[in-house]
């Protein structure tokens, strides 16, 4: 475009508002707020445990130094429904897979015993400016058939749950929970 005195002026087209700043876990904590105030379920981020090492005093009591008591689970924990829920926000920059060391081995194996013991488990992954819910049923699945490092963008897209963001809440999970993971039923309809 072409302005007096010669001026040009460049637009970028290029401008990408994902999620418009919010973090996965903002999304999320604030979708589980509105689960509860509605009495949808009950659904917390388990907060990480902490020993505290050092403190010290000068206008009010500050930790210093802290260790990780243990090996965290999946930072998600609650109810719904009756069936005990358990998972984990991750998020990727890679374009093409979510990289499985993302995934700690504790993790893998805590997200096997809940599956076993009837609860529902599952990863809500951030990729490629979306979000998807991938039950813990095919992560396994995969881990336990294939000798790749990362799950492929194509099985996430083929096996997971795109979930929208919306306003109030802003990730319906509980939505595919209640379509595609109680009662068995965990495959995509075509």
């Amino acid at each position: 475009m072409k302005y007096p005195c010669k001026a040009k002026k460049e637009f970028n087209k290029n401008i990408n508002y994902s999620n418009r700043g919010m973090s996965l876990e903002f999304l999320i904590n604030e979708t589980n707020i509105y689960y509860e105030k509605k009495n949808i379920a009950v659904i917390y981020k388990k907060p990480t445990p902490v020993t505290i090492g050092k403190v010290t005093y000068s206008n009010k009591p500050t930790v210093t130094k802290g260790y990780f008591k243990s090996k965290s689970t999946l930072d998600y924990v609650g109810l719904y429904k009756g069936k005990y829920i358990d998972f984990d926000a991750k998020s990727t920059k890679s374009k093409t897979s979510f990289p499985l060391s993302n995934l700690h081995s504790h993790q893998l194996k805590h997200l096997k015993k809940v599956i076993n013991h009837g609860g529902i488990s599952f990863l809500i992954l951030e990729i490629n400016d979306l979000i998807y819910l991938l039950d813990g049923k095919d992560i396994i699945s995969f881990t336990q058939n294939s000798n790749r490092k990362s799950i492929p963008y194509d099985y996430i897209k083929k096996k997971g749950f795109l979930i929208e963001l919306k306003y109030n809440p802003y990730l319906d999970y509980i939505k595919i929970i209640d379509k595609h993971l109680i009662g068995g039923k965990n495959e995509k309809e075509n």
